[in-house]
């Protein structure tokens, strides 16, 4: 592959990680096709380069739902929740444009723990349950962009290696 198939390459991936925190693209998608697109062309070697990442990019992709799913799950904040809450970000998205999101999510988790519970600190279960569930959304995209950034390591080695 030449210098701008490179050059292309970490064009993809560097807008994959940015995807993973912008969460518009499909980040992880990116950095392994990216990183697949490169194995192809490059062949030999470069397929062990491209195991490496893709073997870290499915544990990330495990982790960031199992790790952080837990967390919740023990600290009382249901699936329901969380589903609700990602519907009102997405309608929050397209409602108010790249802030939408967030703010419906916390919207939507909130609300929804504030009809679920009942008694007089009915407001701060709630509240708690929404940091905890925004605690579980920054820990899974943390474990997503580790695993990228590794990954994307293990392609930089790659390159270096077989250029």
């Amino acid at each position: 592959m030449g210098d701008a198939g490179l050059v292309a390459v970490a064009a993809a991936i560097a807008v994959g990680l940015l995807g993973i925190v912008v969460p518009v693209l499909p980040g992880t998608v990116l950095v392994a096709v990216a990183a697949l697109v490169w194995a192809v062309v490059e062949g030999g070697q470069a397929w062990l380069f491209f195991a490496g990442t893709a073997v870290l990019l499915a544990a990330g992709q495990v982790a960031m739902y199992l790790l952080p799913g837990r967390r919740m799950t023990r600290a009382g904040v249901r699936g329901s929740t969380l589903a609700l809450g990602g519907l009102l970000g997405i309608v929050g998205f397209f409602a108010i444009p790249v802030v939408g999101l967030p703010l419906g999510f916390v919207l939507g988790v909130f609300l929804t723990e504030l009809v679920r519970t009942t008694g007089a600190a009915r407001a701060r279960r709630a509240w708690s349950a929404t940091v905890t569930a925004l605690k579980g959304v920054g820990l899974s995209v943390a474990i997503e962009a580790t695993a990228a950034l590794l990954a994307t390591g293990v392609w930089v080695v790659g390159a270096l290696t077989l250029r």
